[in-house]
């Protein structure tokens, strides 16, 4: 076995190519389980039938303090490794802005549309449908919607705030 495909180093994640081993960091707030945190909105979209608007609001809240999270520990950890003030403040609105996209806004939209187009075909159905049936079809499209939205929020960013600040 070549040294170049040995074990990586704890914390980061490999993708092998035909003659290498590419090293990345893992980054524990998009490729990890904690990343669905940031989609405790779309749960709350979901359950918007069958519970008070107040607690779908609490899912926002939980939501963009994910978002907050994010944002102030790659800021935090920039800082500390000695990059300027303009740096660390461009990496933030980066991060805000992604995430925000990414984790509150498009998908919140999405899942709200989703299963207000399921509960709109199902208007003849009993009641009981009428409030279960739209939240199962949110619920489900979650996983869905996830790395579509990404793909695209990463292509928007591009396009827009990065090419911006170069």
């Amino acid at each position: 076995m070549s040294e170049d495909k040995q074990n990586v180093l704890k914390g980061t994640e490999a993708q092998e190519t035909a003659h290498k081993v590419i090293e990345k960091d893992l980054d524990i707030y998009r490729d990890t389980f904690i990343r669905y945190m940031g989609y405790s909105n779309e749960i709350g979209e979901s359950f918007r039938p069958l519970v008070p608007k107040s607690l779908v609001a609490a899912t926002y809240g939980m939501a963009i303090g994910y978002v907050c999270t994010d944002t102030f520990d790659k800021s935090l950890r920039l800082q500390m490794n000695g990059a300027s003030s303009r740096e660390v403040a461009i990496k933030g609105g980066d991060v805000f802005c992604w995430q925000m996209l990414a984790s509150v806004a498009i998908p919140g939209l999405v899942i709200n549309r989703i299963t207000w187009a399921t509960k709109s075909l199902l208007t003849r159905a009993p009641s009981p449908i009428l409030k279960t049936v739209p939240t199962l079809v949110g619920l489900a499209s979650i996983p869905l919607i996830i790395h579509p939205i990404d793909s695209l929020v990463d292509r928007l960013m591009d396009v827009t705030y990065r090419k911006m600040i170069r």
